[in-house]
Parts: structure tokens; sequence; C-alpha cells
């Protein structure tokens, strides 16, 4: 598949089937968090950057195949809603199954009637809110110059205005950039305006676009959560899974999946069904063939495409 990868391991959405419909890392963001490294096409661009028919065949394609998941995620390794096709995706992907379609979002171009519009068929939405104002919104997200924190944040308050399905917002904690009492007041404010379904705190478990970002301690990401919301939940980390993918395509499905994001061995066996040692076993195997890497991050290694 060139357009679908997984099902991955989500903690929040159980067993995501991604569905990527950018060119690797464009976006309007370049979040020093970011999983995938830094933003090398940095845009606000909207444009039908993958033919979304070819997406929808790749998906019944995939559908015929019995899938196991639960939720199919449009989201993948740059910004989704800069795919000017992205309402003829959704629409697609209801016509085609039940299965609920989420849209993994920064929410920088929410101000747009017309990209509100395109999200207006998906199940649930999630989008992303790092900061409490415009200098931390540029220290932690560095965006494009046409976006800026107001715009951010009144595009999502429109979007709940108007949507009537479910928005989940990520917060993402970076100790000495966004997680000082003042900073969370001025994100709880905020958030309070958006009027989110769900707030989730989350932290760096994976490798990072710019060195030194570390995993919080669970009993800080707690009180950073009190502060905000009685209802703000600590995203616990995803432990179980399965994907029924036929043994003769896990090691295709593996690369698939390491392409789009770092992953550490429990991901993997999560996502595959697989015990440790089976998964040790492809894991090994694609880094002899010189297809995978690892990366030591805080004691736990994680995985990735070459």
């Amino acid at each position: 598949m060139t357009y679908l990868y997984g099902p991955v391991p989500s903690r929040r959405l159980g067993r995501s089937l991604g569905v990527d419909i950018v060119p690797f890392k464009t976006c309007t963001l370049d979040c020093v968090y970011c999983q995938l490294g830094k933003t090398t096409c940095k845009t606000i661009q909207r444009k039908e950057y993958v033919p979304i028919e070819t997406v929808l065949a790749e998906l019944q394609t995939y559908l015929d195949e019995d899938l196991q998941t639960d939720y199919i995620t449009v989201g993948g390794s740059g910004e989704p809603t800069l795919n000017s096709g992205l309402r003829r995706l959704i629409e697609g992907i209801k016509k085609l199954t039940s299965i609920p379609a989420a849209l993994l979002t920064n929410g920088t171009l929410f101000y747009l009637p017309e990209v509100r519009a395109d999200c207006s068929k998906a199940d649930v939405i999630l989008p992303s809110l790092d900061a409490g104002d415009e200098a931390t919104f540029n220290k932690v997200n560095r965006p494009i110059a046409e976006i800026t924190f107001e715009r951010l944040v009144e595009g999502l308050i429109a979007l709940r205005t108007e949507y009537s399905g479910q928005i989940w917002l990520e917060v993402f904690c970076i100790e000495r950039f966004n997680t000082d009492s003042k900073q969370i007041d001025k994100l709880a404010e905020a958030i309070k305006r958006i009027r989110p379904d769900k707030v989730h705190l989350n932290t760096a478990i994976r490798p990072t676009a710019e060195p030194g970002i570390e995993k919080m301690p669970p009993d800080e990401l707690l009180r950073i959560a009190r502060q905000i919301s009685p209802d703000c939940e600590v995203i616990a980390d995803y432990m179980s899974s399965h994907c029924g993918k036929a043994t003769a395509e896990i090691s295709q499905t593996l690369l698939s999946m390491l392409k789009r994001r770092p992953l550490c061995l429990e991901d993997v066996c999560a996502a595959l069904g697989l015990n440790s040692i089976e998964a040790i076993k492809y894991l090994d195997d694609l880094k002899k063939q010189g297809l995978i890497q690892y990366e030591n991050k805080a004691g736990l290694i994680f995985y990735k495409a070459r």
C-alpha cells in the first residue's frame, strides 16, 4: 500500500489504520517535538497532494481483506488539512465502511471556512494546542508566518461552533517550554474558549525533531492535568492490539509502519499481535537488510526506517 499504513497502536484510538495524504513533512508547523523530524516543506498551500480516488481504491482493497481496526485515521507524515481533496476522502470513507473516521491535525487551518466544511463528516477530530500565548506558540510549534496563535485558537472555536462530532484536543507538554504555572493557566483559558469534548496530555516517548526534549514524569503531568481541568486526561501508553495481518505480510507491514513513525518493541508487538521474541526476529531481519535502524531514548529502544 502506498497511502495506507498499519493498523498501528494509538494511545487514543486503539487500533488505527493510517491514511497519509500529504508528502512527508509537508506541514504548516515545525514542532520541536515532532517524532518525524524537522519540517522540510513548510506551507499553507492547499492542493490535492495525492490522488484521493487512488487512496480510496487502496482502502477498498484493504477492507476486502477483512480488516480489523477501531478507526480509520487521516493523518500520517504531514498536515492532512493541506490536501484540498480532504472532503472527498472523508465522504468516500463513510461510503465504504461503518468504521469511524478520525482526523489527526495540528488545527492551524481551521480559521478557513472551507477547511472546517471539509472536515464536517469526520466522527472525531483530534487537533493540538501546545501553548497559551504567541511567544510560546512560536517557541514550541515554529509556525509558518501566516499562522498566529490567535488565528489557531479562533479557528478551533469556530470548528466547535459548527462541528457536531467529537473534538479531542491534545496538549504536548515539554518541560521548560510550556509547563510553568503561568503558561498552564493561559492554556486552560484558551481551552475553555475552545470547549473540546476531551483534553489529552501527551509527552515525548519517541525521538524528537530537536534534542533535549525529554519525557515528563507522570506526577508532573497529573499536576498539569488538574490545573487545566478536572476532566483533563493524561494519555496512557497503549498496551495491546491485534491487527490480523497474515504472517507473510508482517515484514512489509512493519516496514511501512516504521516509515511513518518510530516504534518501540511493545508498540510492534501490539500492532502486529506478536510476542516479543517473534517481533525481535522480524526487526533483526529488517536491520540486517539495512532497512531499519534504532535509537536509544531514555533507556528505551525505538526502531525506525532508514
